[in-house]
């Protein structure tokens, strides 16, 4: 069987040694809210009670957040066209 959601956002929150607050936070850059019992909620084991099924649209605003906290916001394109020299 593949890889879940959940294995996913485990591995990658192992890889760049992240805390619930940071989870947080990166995804407050793409103004998603997550709290830290959701999130706990994600990284249980299966088996647990109260274990659930992290989504796509988590996980998609989490990486894309994750990208902006990596790379730094992406720069603003000028909106007048240059003008050519002749």
């Amino acid at each position: 069987m593949g890889l879940t959601n959940n294995d996913i956002f485990k591995k990658l929150r192992v890889a760049h040694k992240l805390r619930d607050d940071d989870i947080i936070k990166i995804c407050a850059l793409v103004d998603f809210k997550v709290s830290k019992s959701e999130l706990g909620a994600f990284f249980r084991n299966e088996n647990h009670p109260k274990y659930m099924e992290c989504g796509d649209q988590i996980l998609r605003n989490f990486l894309n957040g994750l990208i902006i906290h990596l790379r730094g916001p992406m720069p603003k394109k000028e909106t007048t066209p240059k003008k050519k020299t002749s």
